[in-house]
């Protein structure tokens, strides 16, 4: 069983930058990061596979966060920039056993396991 621990995350100005690191319990493939706002679907963020570092990023994020893996240290991290208000949400880590076509990296459903989620408040 693989755990996924969340680092910290806090509260945040516009215009900031978080970083939030994924310390997985043993060896990782594809990982991700998804978000969550209380009353709506938990959403896709970013996602890497192991191996060839491909990656996926969701529209509302991209240029801005730069998801990146450190696989001796079983290690996923996000790097939040320019943060907007609208970033608010509890931010999940999330992995499979399988490396996923990138096209697949989106989808909820391919991760077997799951973070307990860490709150990123972007806020002045």
């Amino acid at each position: 069983q693989v755990q996924l621990v969340e680092s910290a995350g806090g509260l945040v100005q516009p215009g900031g930058s978080l970083r939030l690191s994924c310390q997985a319990s043993g060896r990782a493939n594809t990982m991700a990061w998804f978000r969550q706002v209380v009353g709506k679907e938990r959403e896709f963020v970013a996602a890497i596979r192991r191996g060839d570092r491909a990656t996926n990023y969701a529209d509302a994020v991209k240029g801005r966060f730069r998801i990146s893996r450190d696989d001796p240290k079983n290690q996923v991290h996000l790097q939040m920039n320019s943060l907007k208000p609208d970033d608010t949400a509890v931010y999940y880590c999330a992995e499979t056993t399988s490396n996923w076509i990138v096209s697949a990296m989106p989808r909820k459903e391919v991760y077997e396991f799951w973070g307990q989620g860490t709150q990123v408040t972007v806020s002045s």
